[in-house]
């Protein structure tokens, strides 16, 4: 296995620099203060240095730090698929050593070797379920990723999102889809691209802001039901963080949504295929989906990088309802190890 990050950064005699500002700078500088990880300085793309000071740092252009420091470690602190991004951290990497640290997105410990060892024989057995051969590929990579922080490995996985379509998730002109996740809306167009006809949507939507934007973007189709919800494993009004996009979660506490879970949510209806990007809540919404997976077992593309534990967790919850799942896994292009998704078939 991989060495790790963390302990090499704590090694180093290198400079360590950041590469961008936010909340995943905000992440990755808590684990270093908590390692007690010096670094040196903070850097952003071109078009965003403008005199900003950010954890007591001016921000500066990656030339002026690789100027004054020479060699360096970089450590990437954003997240992004857009190629001119992408281009540009590869050709960071390409002068010197480039990191991407793993944070959680939602929550959950940090990827160690600790954490790999102590869970290993959980990982192994989902490893084990797994039902091809770029599916094992993916695992083994993304788990190395998160342990080393090398980006290589990401790239190496790397499929489209029209690949799974063409290879193991078939959709037929009669699908009735339940969108969990829907944003403004995307997803539920990216669906009917897939598809000749249809027989129903549902598009839930936590966000009342984002909720607008589905509403929007949908009017004009026929047979879609839009729902302004909370999946989870509970029905009721609780504490919800509304983040105006796809950070908004249960873990916030800033205004009280309505909750329901999927059975509640479908009762006597059908579904035939699930989507679920809920920020986390994939876990509880499994749960609450329990009578529908075990009744109508629809197929599900699952994400499953918004919680460290979300590569055991989720498709062991699942295996306990039925186990008589195919089990997918796919990356697609971007960085950090993000867009990751379990399709269950």
């Amino acid at each position: 296995m991989e060495n790790e990050l963390w302990k090499y950064l704590k090694e180093t005699d290198k400079p360590i620099v950041l590469y961008g500002m936010g909340n995943g700078a905000d992440k990755i500088i808590s684990v270093l203060e908590k390692n007690e990880i010096e670094f040196k300085g903070i850097f952003a793309s071109d078009g965003f240095v403008r005199n900003k000071v950010f954890h007591g740092h001016i921000i500066s252009s990656y030339r002026e730090l690789k100027n004054r420091f020479g060699d360096m470690i970089v450590l990437l602190c954003f997240g992004s698929s857009r190629d001119e991004v992408l281009e540009n951290v590869i050709k960071i990497k390409n002068e010197t050593e480039l990191f991407a640290p793993d944070v959680p997105v939602i929550s959950g410990d940090i990827f160690t070797l600790d954490y790999y060892e102590q869970n290993k024989p959980r990982f192994d057995k989902i490893f084990n379920l797994l039902a091809d051969d770029l599916s094992r590929k993916t695992f083994i990579n993304t788990i190395k990723y998160k342990i080393s922080g090398k980006i290589d490995y990401l790239f190496d996985c790397e499929t489209t999102p029209d690949e799974p379509y063409e290879s193991f998730l078939k959709l037929l002109d009669n699908e009735i889809f339940l969108d969990l996740g829907a944003y403004n809306g995307d997803t539920v167009l990216d669906f009917i691209n897939r598809v000749n006809s249809y027989e129903n949507i549902i598009a839930v939507e936590a966000d009342c802001k984002t909720f607008k934007k589905l509403i929007k973007l949908t009017e004009h189709l026929k047979n879609i039901e839009c729902k302004n919800l909370c999946i989870s494993d509970k029905c009721g009004l609780f504490p919800f963080g509304m983040k105006h996009g796809r950070n908004s979660s249960s873990l916030g506490t800033d205004s009280l949504a309505e909750f329901i879970t999927v059975d509640e949510l479908l009762k006597d209806k059908k579904v035939s295929f699930i989507k679920m990007d809920i920020e986390g809540e994939e876990l509880n919404a499994i749960s609450g989906a329990e009578n529908t997976i075990k009744t109508q077992k629809p197929k599900m593309l699952i994400s499953c990088y918004h919680k460290t534990e979300d590569l055991f967790t989720l498709p062991e919850k699942v295996f306990s309802i039925r186990n008589d799942y195919k089990i997918y896994m796919r990356h697609f292009k971007g960085l950090p190890a993000w867009d990751i998704n379990y399709y269950f078939i």
